[in-house]
């Protein structure tokens, strides 16, 4: 399945997270039902997947985790802010660099109506 797809499969699912759950709730609580859906829709899907970061030709292990990583294709932060920061989406573009991956989801869950809280970022598509 083609990253475009994917993405819009995921989107469909964490508004159905939204939905059911509304927002004001932790990270954590989004993460885990949006984990369930995409395991539940048969998609291969790992959380908490570690991130190594290369500097120099050495793998260094510094305990960067990305929230969920769908397909090994798309990479999904998950937050529950009062509003996104340039600094989330810097975040998730450099996960979209150090794991070569070209598609990723910044969604905030703590918005009344999730579309508003969906930012598609992408790396060399």
């Amino acid at each position: 399945m083609r990253e475009n797809e994917l993405s819009g499969r995921i989107i469909g699912l964490a508004m159905k997270v939204h939905t059911a759950l509304g927002p004001g709730l932790l990270e954590s609580a989004y993460e885990e039902c949006l984990y369930y859906e995409l395991y539940q829709a048969g998609l291969n899907v790992a959380k908490q997947k570690p991130l190594p970061l290369v500097y120099e030709n050495v793998h260094l292990e510094c305990g960067y985790r990305v929230d969920l990583l769908v397909e090994n294709k798309i990479i999904v932060e998950i937050k529950s802010l009062e509003s996104l920061h340039p600094i989330h989406s810097s975040q998730l573009l450099t996960y979209l660099k150090l794991s070569n991956c070209k598609l990723g989801l910044l969604i905030n869950f703590n918005v009344p109506h999730l579309k508003d809280g969906i930012k598609r970022l992408v790396n060399n598509l």
